[in-house]
């Protein structure tokens, strides 16, 4: 791919100061090949923990995203969602009080609000009881923790029976630092310990990724700071582009599996909103993607037409905020159409087949391969009338 080409080149910031050139999902296009299929013949299914979903999108552990409906719907239509155990599903026994207050409240009062609702504590037996309910319903129960609440609710987490256990932070690694009274959580005699698959993240870089796969990782999520609701960026000055974060954990993963012959997929998690979006993370490399905002706007989603991040009630440092991103259709609509948009934020399946079948890519693997070219224009170029009327691509 030209994008690794690229990224080889140092470029001197100032005196005693290399960087090197990082990449947006925007700021790249994928090229057609020699071959188009038809997309009916375009395989998108991939495995994640053992589990064969046909569309490769799992939607983000965000309260304003998945709960046990939603979980339950999203295996239904062929993908996953993530539940968040650290968040309004397991503090309270109906969230649906809660959800308004947080849809109701001015900008204002929010960040204060969001403290006050997510100090109620953590109840075991909610995990319990959210997990039971997606698996009696169907749904494959996929969770996620921080660090800190994985090593209190693993047990929980294993004995309600759930299928994949998602620990997540900010920025997760094999060597982490804490002070003498704290317990670091130990990834690898997790992941040895725990009886279901356990994915790993969030992380940007080759050398996290491999250490996470060698920790025994089922899966590994590449993002730090994209996602719509988001402020880490901003707040702490960390990220790099989606495009090459994907590229450099890929090469990771690729290197490891003909290290061992162990296959441990890349998730590219935040940042996507379109249907190009997802095609492009997958042309870098990745196996599959986590979206937020895109189903927060479902009818379906717990988050009355607004989407948080993570992070967003934190007692000491917010770094997330609430946006509204309305309520455009179903979540059928949105993962396998029909669309009613234009802006390719309905249909992903779809997007995704198409897509495959115009750039000759009969499965995802095929996908991964196909020609990458660093390409700012791509989404300007000629939409003059578009961005002035505000249809389409200048939405």
């Amino acid at each position: 791919m030209v994008l690794g080409l690229e990224m080889d080149v140092n470029i001197q910031l100032g005196r005693g100061k290399t960087v090197r050139r990082a990449y947006g999902i925007d700021e790249i296009a994928l090229v057609p090949g020699p071959r188009t299929l038809d997309p009916q013949l375009a395989d998108t299914r991939w495995q994640i923990g053992g589990i064969e979903r046909e569309i490769p999108i799992i939607a983000s552990a965000m309260d304003g995203v998945v709960d046990v409906q939603m979980a339950v719907r999203l295996t239904q239509l062929g993908a996953l969602g993530v539940l968040n155990l650290e968040g309004i599903q397991t503090r309270y026994e109906d969230p649906n009080p809660i959800l308004d207050k947080i849809a109701s409240v001015g900008k204002d009062e929010f960040v204060s609000l969001m403290q006050g609702l997510y100090a109620e504590p953590i109840k075991p037996e909610l995990i319990q009881k959210r997990i039971q309910e997606i698996k009696a319903q169907g749904g494959i129960a996929a969770v996620s923790a921080t660090p800190a609440g994985a090593s209190r609710f693993g047990q929980v987490v294993a004995e309600a029976g759930a299928d994949l256990f998602f620990v997540q932070a900010t920025v997760v690694s094999t060597a982490h630092l804490s002070p003498e009274s704290i317990t670091p959580l130990d990834l690898a005699q997790f992941c040895s310990e725990m009886p279901i698959p356990v994915i790993l993240g969030n992380c940007v870089t080759y050398e996290v990724t491999l250490n996470l796969m060698k920790a025994g990782a089922a899966g590994v999520l590449v993002g730090i700071g994209p996602g719509a609701a988001c402020t880490s960026r901003g707040v702490l000055g960390i990220g790099i582009p989606q495009a090459t974060a994907v590229a450099d954990c890929a090469a990771a993963r690729d290197d490891f599996y003909r290290e061992t012959g162990r296959y441990v997929p890349v998730i590219a998690d935040g940042g996507l909103v379109t249907g190009g979006d997802i095609c492009k993370c997958i042309a870098c490399g990745a196996d599959g993607v986590m979206i937020g905002s895109p189903f927060a706007r479902a009818a379906e989603a717990p988050g009355r037409g607004y989407h948080w991040g993570m992070a967003t009630p934190s007692p000491v440092l917010p770094r997330g905020t609430r946006i509204k991103v309305g309520t455009t259709g179903t979540l059928e609509q949105i993962l396998r159409g029909p669309a009613q948009l234009d802006d390719g934020t309905h249909n992903f399946l779809g997007a995704l087949q198409t897509s495959m079948g115009t750039l000759g890519a009969k499965n995802l693997k095929e996908m991964q391969q196909v020609e990458v070219v660093i390409a700012p224009s791509l989404l300007t170029e000629g939409k003059v009338y578009q961005k002035a009327q505000q249809l389409g691509m200048g939405k």
